[in-house]
């Protein structure tokens, strides 16, 4: 017998409700099903009952409903038709029924208070909301009072009333003072529900002026304050103690009335001393457990979510040491109307019963009323279909017309319900909702369930069959539910297969199969066992699985339910587990999870951990080889191999490799097959066709391999045709007329059989050509002859053996051989873009001339000769390449002023083709080089030679040569710049009116037309007498020797300084020092620094009158030092500018001059302030400053003419080392500074007639810091200035 699941309706009074349960149809919740079906409105959102809105922005009034066809919306206010099209401030959102009046622009909120309702309706009801009473927030301002000041007794008790304004909604009452802190709160002081602020007792700490009232209304976001309070504590001694009084509530009783849901507050308020101490119960009742809780220090007790249970009376005790006193407050709980059963929609076939039921409770009982498509039912069209019984419709034998909403309203004096239920009467064929062709997976013996979600008015019948031509269905082993699911409780192997579900009513009938599939259960065949370690041991768990080979597993191991440490020493196998180096936190369960799409099996073990006992030395070595090596599960292209490790002799096995021998093509020799991780023992391999294996095993630590286990038993697969063909095909023409095709030939196993050979096949691209094939023994190439040149051709190799041919190979592309190009590039064009950079262009060649694959061009060029040299010299070709079908290109690095030739030649694989026609081009002048050398030699005491050489490299036609210098003074400033212009074919020049003993630096460099060249640089002192030092700069022109060397080192001694200086030949760029000691002593040498390559320095802070040795050497340069020099300082003398700031007479003098000065203030101030005229002017004009005359009285000339540079050299301070001694040595901290800060500082700038501006240096800033520390004494004039 067909079994089908339903619910018994035994009970009389159930058979009215479980009619609608049967007969009404269930809408199923696809998305495409309701989106077709006709449907009347519901409402989806609306605005709360009660609406409070801010006055000061729109009011947004919801009201969103669905239907099909979509419905339109209408509005009653307060009862009437609310035109919305009248009214410029109200609009309604496009496909919604929701309101936005408009107050921001101009509306007023109050003139939009009322009772608002909206209206859904469609050609199948009219569905409406609740009625939406809209009301603007209120925040009134606090009525002016006057408040006098409460003088309280200590001890009495004391209400400061608040008295907030009655807002919309009421406000949120605190209380605080002037600074904006609250008031603190305690059991003897408290605020009260109504805002009230309450002493139980006073204490003098409580006087203040400052307990001020806030109001906050929150939809305002605004604050009332109330005008300060001021409270005056006096004290009486001794302060009486008083029994508990109630301030609030007064009386002995009180009642409370609340509604069911809401929140019940009781408050018990107490005066007395000491504080009273308040406590609640419940007469005849316990309070109710997890909703009762006390707040503001236990005199206000809240109930949340009251009930009638809750109903009651309460009893507040206010006790202290004196006394108590009770209050109690009955409560009574009334409920606003609720929900038993709510109306639902209902779906109907035409002809079907249904009913709507709408039961609700409430205190008071509420009313039930019916409406229908927003009209009373009472005068609403009416259906034949339809009769009201108080809170239920019944309907009966229903048509389309019947479909309306209908409206329940339940109410009572606290309140109304309402709800919209649709009649939504359908005639509908059948539709089946599940998709076609759905496949179902189940695990034997597991029940399937294959649905049939379906919908139809009337509601269809379901029919289930197996197989296209299948019977229906019947008998104990199939369930079939109301929903259209077939279930077959216990599925076994021969469930799988096709079922085909059927629906069908009196409008049609519809059909849709679905595929069942049965698994077989996963399951674990070899579980993990019960394992004892020893500690910083190794243990493994295994858990082996069979499973059905179209579902895949996943293996997760666990710990004591949790996942796995994160530590490398737990290593998941694919069928183990193991743990290396084992520690005691490893103890405990571990369980292996095995999880399909389908089912999942877990199997658990224990491991426990003990102490290792004491072992010997450890010896580590090569794991000892594998052995019993076993093949099972033979197939044609794989097989299982597994085998048992041996002795791992105390180093882990890390991984084992496993080799094959092929026995039918290459015996004796072994390949690498694949490796596995040293926890497995078993493995998959992959084989191919016609080869006779036999596999061995080594193993692997950290020490090293194994021996190879003995071989396996041999298993020769069966032959097959080729799997694949040759790789790497190619099409490659030796000479012009031929096509040479190569390939990689298979190897012996991959043949897959006997009789390897290749088919080879070629036919010329993009001709109606057949194929031409041949077939070739086993080799790697074939020459086809004949062929046109260089044209493509499609290629393909195909295997092939006794057994068959390999798949259908893919075509590559090849070409036959290719020639040299026919013709040159055409149309040769050279660009000069400067005197180092051309640009050639050419016409590209016709890709038929090209015959064979365009590589690029090459650009062969050269220089003919120099323009300015007129001398030839032996041809260099230059060749530059351009890969691709390029026009044009570059050629960098040409000579200036020089001309060129130039050809193009196209390249292809073969070779070269000819060459274009010679192209002459010339580059245009430009700057030379810099002269080859510039010596400065024969130096006196006002003039220098100097000799150079012409530049390397023109680059043109030499105009003449540039030669600046500037003289450098002692402290490394420059002088102004000269320039001199010589000609070009000059190579000497003596320079003469120089200033002796002085250093000069020199620039020159040669110009051409096009502007000038780099420069070098030199420098050069003149002697200081005719019998003076030889600076080392006036050899600087000299040819080096071979070996470097220092000669001529002279000293000039002062009394505590010498300059040294010396000659130097060698390679440019030495680091010098100088190493000095007293003469005679054997104290080890001092050395000092040189700063750059200068050939002089100022040894300091020598002895008076004491013999000093000297020599000079060189850094870097093992034993390369000068011969000894002695010199000896001069003796002390005394100084020849006596310091007079120290003198004993000079200092009474400037006392004497400061106190003068005193007086004459003092007179100067009591004049002035007896009225008295200073003669001011006058003695202005007889000690009138030169400096600020205009003119000179004799010449009428403007007044002394100072440069600035000397003007700011007269005001400056004097500076360290600023004074040029009589020898004219140069003190050490100037010879510090290296000489490579005399190039082209960024200091340095010169005018445009070449004179100097600024310092040399940058150091000049820094140096006014240094002028007090000057060897000479500072002036009278300069001590009298800084005195006053």
């Amino acid at each position: 017998m067909m079994k089908k699941k339903s619910i018994p309706a035994s009970k009389p009074l159930l058979i009215l409700f479980l009619c609608q349960i049967i007969s009404a149809l269930d809408v199923p919740l696809d998305s495409k099903l309701l989106e077709e079906l006709s449907q009347p409105p519901t409402i989806t959102h609306q605005s709360p009952k009660d609406y409070i809105v801010d006055p000061r922005e729109n009011i947004v009034i919801q009201c969103e409903a669905k239907g099909k066809p979509p419905p339109s919306f209408s509005w009653t206010r307060n009862g009437t038709h609310f035109d919305i099209d009248k009214d410029a401030q109200v609009t309604m959102k496009p496909n919604s029924g929701t309101l936005v009046i408009n107050i921001m622009n101009g509306g007023k909120a109050e003139a939009y208070e009322g009772v608002y309702q909206c209206t859904a309706r469609n050609e199948r009801g009219a569905a409406i909301s609740n009625n939406i009473v809209i009301r603007p927030s209120r925040s009134p301002l606090w009525t002016k009072e006057k408040l006098e000041p409460h003088q309280v007794r200590e001890g009495d008790s004391l209400v400061l009333h608040c008295r907030p304004p009655v807002g919309l909604p009421p406000p949120i009452i605190f209380w605080m003072d002037n600074a904006f802190q609250r008031l603190p709160q305690s059991e003897r002081v408290s605020q009260g529900l109504n805002g009230d602020l309450y002493f139980s007792n006073v204490q003098p700490e409580d006087t203040r002026e400052d307990y001020i009232c806030y109001a906050r209304f929150n939809h305002t976001q605004t604050i009332q304050q109330k005008q300060p309070i001021s409270v005056k504590v006096f004290s009486t001694k001794p302060v009486t103690e008083r029994q508990p009084v109630l301030l609030t509530p007064t009386g002995s009783t009180s009642t409370k009335v609340e509604l069911r849901g809401n929140v019940l507050l009781l408050e018990c308020i107490a005066a007395g001393l000491p504080t009273p101490v308040i406590r609640w119960i419940k007469e005849g009742g316990e309070l109710p457990a997890n909703r009762t809780f006390f707040e503001n220090f236990k005199k206000t007790l809240k109930i949340i979510d009251v009930s009638e249970a809750d109903s009651g009376n309460y009893k507040c005790i206010a006790r202290n040491t004196l006394g108590s006193v009770h209050h109690v407050i009955s409560v009574t709980v009334k409920a606003a109307p609720y929900w038993i059963t709510a109306p639902r929609n209902l779906v109907l076939s035409p002809g079907e019963d249904g009913t709507l039921i709408c039961r609700a409770n409430g205190n008071p009982k509420p009313s039930i009323s019916w409406l229908a498509n927003g009209v009373p039912i009472a005068i609403a069209p009416e259906d034949p279909s339809r009769k009201v019984d108080g809170d239920t419709i019944i309907f009966s034998h229903v048509q389309e017309r019947s479909s309306a909403v209908y409206q329940c309203n339940a109410s009572n004096e606290y309140g109304y319900l309402l709800a919209n239920a649709f009649v939504n009467v359908l005639a509908e064929p059948p539709r089946i909702l599940t998709p076609a062709n759905k496949l179902y997976q189940v695990i034997a013996d597991s029940p399937a369930l294959l649905d049939c979600a379906y919908f139809g008015s009337p509601k269809p019948e379901i029919e289930w069959f197996k197989g296209v031509k299948g019977s229906i269905l019947r008998g104990n082993e199939y369930v079939f539910h109301d929903n259209g699911t077939l279930e077959i409780p216990v599925a076994q192997k021969d469930s799988t297969g096709t079922y085909t579900c059927v629906a069908r009513n009196e409008l049609g009938k519809i059909q849709n199969e679905v595929h069942l599939e049965i698994k077989d259960p996963t399951m674990i065949i070899k579980q993990p066992e019960y394992k004892v370690v020893q500690r910083y041991g190794q243990v493994s768990f295994e858990c082996i699985i069979k499973h059905d080979s179209t579902l895949l597993p996943t293996v997760i191991w666990l710990k004591d339910n949790d996942e796995l440490p994160d530590d490398e020493r737990f290593l998941v196998g694919k069928d183990n587990l193991t743990i290396m180096n084992v520690t005691d936190k490893d103890d405990g369960t571990y369980t292996c999870i095995v999880n399909t799409t389908l089912d999942s099996v877990s199997a658990s073990a224990v491991l426990t951990v003990v102490a290792a006992p004491p072992t010997p030395a450890i010896i580590y070595a090569r794991p000892n080889p594998p052995f019993d090596l076993e093949l099972t599960g033979q197939l044609e292209r794989s097989i299982e191999l597994s085998w048992i490790p041996g002795d791992e002799n105390n180093s882990p096995i890390t991984h084992f490799v496993i080799e094959y021998e092929d026995g039918l093509h290459e015996p004796g020799v072994w390949h690498y097959q694949t490796e596995v991780p040293g926890t497995q023992t078993t493995v998959q391999l992959k084989l191919s066709p016609y080869v006779n294996y036999s596999f061995r095993v080594v193993a692997v630590n950290k020490i090293g391999r194994s021996q190879p286990s003995e071989p396996s038993e041999q298993y020769l697969t069966k032959s097959a045709s080729p799997d694949e063909n040759p790789a790497n095909v190619q099409g490659i023409g030796s000479e012009p007329d031929n096509l040479v095709i190569t390939w990689e030939s298979l190897k012996g196993f991959q043949s897959n059989g006997p009789g390897l050979q290749y088919k080879v096949s070629w036919r010329q691209k993009d001709v109606d050509d057949e194929w031409t094939s041949v077939i070739v023994a086993n080799v790697s190439k074939y020459i086809v002859s004949g062929t046109p040149t260089f044209v493509p051709y499609e290629i393909k190799v195909q295997a092939l053996n006794d057994l068959g041919y390999a798949p259908e190979p893919s075509e590559v592309i090849g070409h036959s051989g290719e020639d040299l190009p026919m013709v040159a590039p055409g149309n040769v064009q050279v660009h000069v873009i400067n005197s180092t950079l051309a640009k050639v262009h050419w016409d590209p060649v016709p890709l038929k001339t090209v015959r064979g694959h365009l590589q690029g061009y090459k650009v062969y060029y050269w220089k003919v000769q120099s323009l300015s040299r007129r001398s030839r010299r032996h041809v260099e070709k230059k060749i530059l390449t351009f890969r691709g079908n390029k026009t044009f290109g570059m050629l960098p690095g040409l000579e200036p002023y020089s001309s060129y030739k130039l050809n193009v030649r196209v390249v292809n694989g073969k070779g070269e083709g000819p060459a274009s026609p010679d192209k002459v081009f010339k580059t245009p002048e430009g700057v030379p080089s810099s002269p080859s050398y510039l010596k400065i030699t024969n130096p006196t005491l006002d003039s220098l030679t100097l000799e150079w050489g012409s530049p390397t490299h023109p680059n043109g036609v030499l105009t003449s040569y540039i030669l600046k210098f500037q003289p450098i003074n002692n402290t490394h400033e420059l002088g102004p710049l000269v320039e001199i212009r010589i000609p070009a074919n000059e190579s000497s020049l003596i320079l003469k009116n120089l200033n002796y003993s002085t250093r000069y630096k020199f620039y020159f460099n040669a110009q051409t037309s096009v502007g000038s060249g780099s420069q070098i640089t030199e420098e050069a002192v003149t002697i200081m007498d005719e019998a003076g030092i030889l600076h080392p700069a006036v050899v600087a022109g000299k040819v080096q020797p071979l070996y470097p060397r220092i000669r001529n080192v002279t000293t000039a001694a002062a009394e505590t300084y010498a300059n040294i200086s010396w000659e130097y030949e060698g390679p440019d760029h030495a680091n010098f020092y100088v190493e000095y000691g007293v003469a005679g002593s054997k104290e080890d040498w001092k050395k000092e620094i040189v700063n750059g390559s200068r050939s002089f320095f100022v040894l300091k802070g020598l002895t008076p009158g004491t013999a000093y040795k000297v020599r000079v050497g060189a850094e870097g340069l093992s034993g390369f030092r000068s011969s000894e020099d002695v010199f000896e300082t001069g003796p002390a003398m005394a100084s020849r500018q006596v310091d007079i700031a120290t003198q004993g007479w000079f200092i009474g003098l400037m006392c004497a001059v400061a106190l003068l000065i005193l007086i004459l203030l003092i007179v100067c101030f009591i004049r002035r302030n007896k009225g008295g005229k200073y003669p001011v002017k006058e003695k202005e004009d007889a000690h009138a400053d030169p400096e600020i005359q205009p003119m000179k009285e004799d010449d009428g000339t403007f007044g002394e003419y100072r440069s600035l540079e000397s003007d700011a050299e007269d005001h400056k301070p004097l500076k360290k080392g600023s004074r040029t001694p009589s020898d004219r040595t140069v003190k050490k901290e100037d010879s510090d500074d290296s000489l490579v800060d005399y190039g082209e500082g960024v200091n340095g700038q010169f005018n445009e007639d070449g004179s100097f501006i600024g310092q040399y240096s940058g150091k000049k800033e820094k140096e006014p810091a240094e002028g007090n520390e000057s060897s000479e004494a500072p002036s009278p004039v300069n001590a009298m200035n800084s005195f006053v």
